[in-house]
């Protein structure tokens, strides 16, 4: 098979929808790694793959590593590592309780990977936008002891878990945004003493300036139609990123990047 020009694999990552953030953010470090764009070119490139992907947290994160970087090429391949082999999905499948029974909501791909590893343990399913069904898939491949949850049993679920699993798209010390639900199973969580553990995988801790961004795209104006949740910060007991699992929740949500301006300016670069 010829080798794809990076041009041409920019162009399938700007064109694709519905993928992982994570996958879409790696394609893309790849592409920009062999691209060796100049400084004016990566500019316009970032621009173009985040205007394409707002939702994609990791695409955020990425970008503004590339566009602040002395030698933005060999960094985008060590980036593409680091979201293949995320550390968080270690730091996760060590941290949580032996025998523990969990709650989650949606497929969140991090926690997924995480209880896969785990057969001790048990997991009680919430959905959100039909993915469930995926995560309970997965788990059941593994052998882990998973089942979904009906909206009308999910307080009582909830009551009787060790904890609620919920894992952020994009997040920082004033804002995290998750899934479709998040915020009802985290205050639901809050109401009973049930621990909400947040898990930030990597690239989704932001500057605050690209959170709202990610927001504007997926909230904002929404009625009914949002994609993500805005979930309170002070429902969450413990975050899981890469350095462990900590309660201080504003410290543990400190951005993994830098602010990049150039990602928000539209016009000439």
């Amino acid at each position: 098979m010829e080798p794809v020009h990076p041009i041409e694999h920019l162009r399938y990552v700007a064109r694709s929808r519905g993928g992982d953030p994570a996958d879409l953010a790696r394609e893309t470090a790849i592409a920009l790694g062999s691209l060796r764009a100049d400084p004016a070119n990566l500019v316009v490139a970032s621009r173009r793959i985040v205007g394409r992907h707002p939702e994609a947290g990791q695409m955020w994160w990425l970008c503004a590593q590339l566009l602040l970087a002395d030698d933005p090429s060999s960094l985008a391949w060590d980036l593409a590592d680091r979201l293949v082999a995320d550390p968080v999905v270690d730091v996760l499948t060590r941290g949580l309780p032996e025998c523990a029974t969990v709650v989650t909501i949606g497929d969140p791909r991090t926690i997924g990977d995480a209880l896969a590893e785990r057969p001790d343990l048990r997991v009680w399913c919430a959905d959100s936008g039909h993915r469930a069904v995926d995560l309970l898939r997965r788990l059941d491949r593994a052998e882990v002891a998973c089942e979904p949850v009906p909206t009308e049993a999910l307080a009582r679920a909830i009551e009787h878990a060790d904890g609620v699993l919920v894992e952020c798209a994009a997040a920082c010390p004033q804002r995290v945004l998750a899934a479709l639900g998040s915020q009802v199973v985290a205050a639901a969580a809050h109401a009973v003493g049930t621990p909400v553990w947040l898990v930030a995988p990597t690239g989704t801790r932001l500057p605050n300036p690209y959170v709202d961004e990610v927001a504007r795209h997926t909230i904002a104006d929404a009625e009914w139609d949002a994609s993500l949740d805005d979930l309170a910060v002070d429902l969450i007991d413990i975050v899981v990123n890469a350095d462990g699992c900590s309660p201080n929740v504003a410290v543990a949500l400190r951005p993994e990047c830098s602010f990049a301006p150039e990602l928000l300016r539209t016009g000439i670069v």
